[in-house]
């Protein structure tokens, strides 16, 4: 099969039971695409988006792997898993007390804002070089380190018996499961998640999102049904403010060196004269500017 070069960026839903390694590599094989990269994992058990950047748009991956998400989740209390999921053995059952409303609210509040969180086990954080999940598997146990995380949001949507269903918008490093079996531990039962679906990552608040159906019925219509579902790779970088330049400024600006701006300092996107898309670019107090991430869009 002969690669191509693809640009853009692909909103996924991706399907439970795959990582999403393996759901990249579906869309990435559809694609033909040469070269191609996801912005962070969503675990197998997650569904919804999983943006995936292909071409000259796997620049800005980590951008995005930095952002604010949201997320939908159930869980169960009273038992608790090795994993803080559903795929994971149970390791303890414990009765669940009365609980009404204005208790579980309780419970959310320390959980909100600026707050340690202790990664989970199973997870794809790595220790000398390897996964945590690696080690998991193989039965070692180790300490692992609280760190900050921010929540802004973490609200009961509504309870059904045991199976209460959580809003969370939270930063990059944020592990859901980690939040709902802390939850749970702060009710004194325990919990785990049992279903999560990513709703949302910053800057695609109301993503359109496609799934690996889709793609495979764009598949059969060649390439170019399969590229018209692709966002433009500008489309990452909503909010920043941009910077046009002549075509002498931006072939010193492609060619590494700075050019005086008359913008505020910061980060901005430098376009041509002709609106294309030449670089991530900051701004210096000194009123120069230079290239964060050149692209080459051609």
């Amino acid at each position: 099969m002969r690669w191509r070069d693809v640009h853009g960026i692909l909103l996924l839903d991706k399907p439970q039971g795959l990582s999403s390694n393996q759901a990249l590599q579906k869309a990435r094989f559809l694609y033909r695409a040469a070269k191609g990269g996801h912005t962070g994992s969503l675990d197998p058990l997650a569904t919804g988006l999983l943006p995936l950047c292909f071409g000259e748009a796997t620049k800005i991956a980590g951008l995005l792997i930095g952002s604010s998400k949201a997320y939908e989740t159930e869980c169960l209390l009273g038992v608790s898993t090795d994993s803080a999921d559903a795929n994971g053995k149970v390791i303890e059952m414990r009765p669940v007390p009365e609980l009404d409303v204005d208790a579980i609210e309780s419970a959310l509040q320390p959980f909100r804002g600026r707050i340690q969180q202790v990664p989970p086990m199973y997870s794809a954080l790595k220790r000398d070089g390897e996964r945590l999940y690696e080690l998991a598997r193989r039965g070692e146990k180790i300490e692992i380190e609280a760190r900050d995380v921010d929540v802004h949001r973490f609200d009961l949507i509504e309870r059904q018996g045991e199976r209460p269903r959580l809003h969370v918008e939270c930063g990059s490093g944020t592990y859901v499961r980690s939040l709902v079996s802390d939850l749970g531990e702060s009710l004194g039962c325990g919990a785990h998640v049992t279903a999560l679906r990513r709703l949302w990552v910053d800057p695609f608040r109301t993503p359109e999102m496609v799934t690996l159906e889709d793609l495979e019925a764009a598949a059969t219509q060649g390439v170019e049904a399969l590229d018209q579902l692709l966002m433009p790779l500008e489309a990452g970088l909503r909010g920043y403010p941009e910077v046009v330049l002549n075509d002498a400024e931006a072939t010193r600006l492609r060619q590494g060196q700075s050019i005086p701006v008359s913008i505020e300092a910061g980060t901005c996107l430098a376009k041509s004269a002709d609106g294309r898309l030449l670089a991530l670019a900051e701004t210096g107090s000194n009123g120069l500017l230079r290239t964060l991430r050149g692209f080459n869009l051609d």
